[in-house]
């Protein structure tokens, strides 16, 4: 069904001129060939149809399945058409789910059994469910799947949206770093966690130090902290009002991790807010969680895993180069302590034992070049909570202790099982850091080097640089920021960044960059994969 070169167009153009489409220019009848209206039944008045004022996203790209995402503003029913060519000749058409109250008007629908290495151009509109074939006007997105031979993979991968009050500010161009990132046309993109900042309230104003006034949009739900299930959601809906996080989500396929920011900073299970003021409804971390949690399966793409609808960790394929490990790091925690236990246990675990055996068996089976685990926080960088407490793996210099003993056997692992090619990306940071994990220099050495490259944030104030736990041996090759800066720096300083990543189909090379929120790329590297 590929359409001869001269009649294709780049995927920027399918877009615009779909948009227009989307804004209701076309009439009621325009959908009969395939299928969605007849003239005679569709009801055409703008002010009377369905509306999806949040656009498209797709998400979870592996093999030949893909998820497509959409939101409409009333109960209806979601209606996906799809297609490998844009005039959508020959399109499928599949009838979805009911968007309800009860998903706050949210659907998902998956598509399978799609053709590999294959641009797809889809659309989605609703059905209204009180008034019968009265239909949205539709609304166009894009992706590719995944090759089964040999093609260049080129994706991208960052974290940390609209964090520490730096909002979306119209005069600045809006969450822009979005933009950038859709202009490369990668594959897909890693979101390494901190999607939003439940607990980052958006004033209307922020005062700069130079005298000047960052001024944001502001809605009620992002007013304060998230408590209720509503304010969670408003969080999602408050960063999908940018158009240019809309019109990246209609071209670039997601893959999301949470953090600690969907819920509360630094929160663990079982923790109470006992002493933060802020929280005047709901002290119990498990809730606000849970709420959090709800909101983030509700308002991004993921497929659902039947048996653990609400699990997070997963892993994707993508074509015989590359292998995608999800990580969860956030629900299956101990409380942070000063993390310096010498035997590992309950309180000790950060990714849980049962998520540890996941991902060695699927390290194990993996026969792609490279295996990719996103993290969403880094190994041998310290994270504190705190004075006396910390966030993540790394709790000072020294043998591996507390957390480190999870990470240890899993790096003892991949060793003794001679698993090759493992690239960890992360963020959380908010700074960039390329660091090279040398046994040789590590006080725990049992292990096979690897590479950790963390980026961000997307969007939110700049900081870093953090201290360096010689456990694992990292070795800091590059960090974009510079000993003694300022922290929370705002988003017009330009120090917003992401990553990209290059598999050349040929060699099996894999090309890591660093580039800042206006294109420029600011580190490279070039890794050789190990052969057998």
């Amino acid at each position: 069904m590929q359409n001869k070169p001269s009649q294709r167009l780049s995927r920027r153009q399918f877009l615009l001129n779909s948009a227009l489409t989307a804004g209701g220019i076309v009439a009621g009848n325009t959908f009969s060939k395939s299928g969605l209206a007849q003239a005679s039944g569709i009801v055409t008045s703008e002010k009377m149809r369905p509306q999806i004022p949040h656009g498209v996203a797709s998400g979870d790209i592996s093999g030949n399945s893909a998820t497509i995402w959409s939101k409409c503003d009333r109960p209806a029913r979601m209606i996906v058409e799809y297609s490998t060519n844009e005039s959508f000749r020959n399109a499928q058409r599949i009838v979805g789910s009911a968007a309800l109250e009860n998903t706050d008007y949210t659907a998902r629908l998956y598509l399978d059994d799609l053709p590999t290495n294959q641009q797809i151009f889809y659309r989605v509109l609703f059905e209204d469910l009180a008034y019968p074939n009265t239909y949205s006007a539709p609304v166009p997105g894009t992706f590719r799947t995944p090759p089964t031979g040999n093609r260049d993979i080129f994706f991208a991968w960052s974290g940390c949206s609209v964090g520490q009050g730096w909002g979306i500010n119209p005069d600045w161009g809006g969450i822009k770093i979005y933009e950038t990132i859709r202009k490369l046309n990668p594959d897909f993109f890693i979101h390494s966690g901190d999607n939003v900042y439940s607990d980052n309230p958006i004033l209307s104003e922020v005062k700069l130090d130079n005298g000047k006034i960052w001024k944001n949009i502001t809605t009620l739900e992002k007013s304060k902290v998230s408590e209720t299930l509503a304010e969670f959601r408003g969080n999602y809906i408050y960063n999908l009002l940018d158009e240019n996080v809309r019109r990246f989500n209609a071209q670039v396929p997601l893959l999301v991790q949470w953090d600690d920011h969907e819920t509360r900073n630094n929160w663990y299970p079982g923790q109470m807010l006992n002493e933060d003021d802020r929280y005047q409804l709901v002290k119990s971390c498990d809730l606000l969680s849970a709420r959090a949690k709800r909101a983030f399966f509700e308002y991004l793409p993921i497929r659902y895993d039947a048996n653990d609808p609400e699990r997070i960790y997963r892993a994707f394929n993508y074509g015989s180069n590359l292998d995608i490990f999800m990580l969860d790091e956030r629900s299956y925690r101990g409380q942070n302590t000063a993390n310096r236990q010498q035997v590992a246990s309950a309180e000790t675990a950060f990714l849980g034992s049962t998520q540890v055996r996941w991902l060695k068996n699927k390290l194990l089976a993996s026969k792609a070049t490279w295996k990719v685990i996103a993290s969403d926080m880094p190994i041998g960088i310290i994270v504190r909570d705190g004075q006396t407490a910390f966030e993540n793996f790394a709790n000072g210099d020294g043998p591996p202790l507390g957390r480190e003993l999870e990470i240890a056997d899993l790096l003892r692992f991949i060793k003794q099982n001679n698993i090759k090619n493992i690239v960890w990306l992360t963020s959380d940071l908010h700074y960039c850091v390329a660091s090279y994990y040398d046994p040789s220099k590590a006080q725990f050495a049992d292990f096979k080097p690897f590479w950790e490259f963390a980026a961000g944030p997307l969007h939110g104030g700049t900081y870093g640089p953090q201290p360096i736990d010689n456990t694992f041996g990292p070795q800091v090759k590059y960090e974009s920021a510079p000993a003694g800066m300022k922290q929370n720096l705002p988003p017009l300083e330009g120090l917003l960044f992401f990553g990209t990543v290059k598999i050349d189909s040929g060699t099996q090379r894999m090309t890591v960059a660093f580039i800042d929120v206006e294109g420029k790329i600011v580190y490279r590297v070039e890794l050789q994969p190990e052969s057998d």
